[in-house]
């Protein structure tokens, strides 16, 4: 599988847990998800509206070899924020090219399906398809 070695970082982390731990791992990403830089505003990103939540994203992929992503969801949105820090986590500021040969299912190494239900999970997957598209 093809992925930045920062995502295969945290895909790996995922693994190394199991059951409940799974979803107190994705909650501390969830906290950690950076803030939006004082020049962008949620009105001018896109929203994700497959996510259960409210998600706005915007890539920032004026130079290809360092693209930039960010997101904004509410606080009380700890799944949305998790998996939006995931991939905060594991392909900001990395090249075009190694986001788009991320496999499109990559999240199911997570071991989440067992956790949280598919319309959750299509969250994360409609996140990194939007990613690809901007990229494209």
């Amino acid at each position: 599988m093809s992925m930045p070695a920062a995502l295969a970082e945290v895909v790996s982390d995922f693994k190394e847990v199991d059951g409940q731990d799974k979803l107190q791992l994705l909650l501390e990403f969830a906290n950690e998800l950076p803030p939006l830089p004082a020049d962008l505003e949620e009105a001018a990103m896109e929203p994700v509206p497959e996510c259960q939540s409210p998600l706005f994203l915007h890539v920032d992929a004026d130079d290809r070899e360092h693209v930039r992503l960010y997101f904004s969801a509410p606080a009380e949105a700890p799944t949305t924020r998790g998996f939006a820090a995931i991939l905060a986590a594991g392909l900001d500021d990395h090249p075009a090219d190694e986001i788009l040969a991320v496999p499109d299912d990559f999240y199911s190494d997570l071991g989440l399906a067992t956790l949280i239900s598919p319309l959750r999970l299509r969250g994360i997957s409609a996140m990194l398809a939007r990613i690809k598209r901007r990229l494209r």
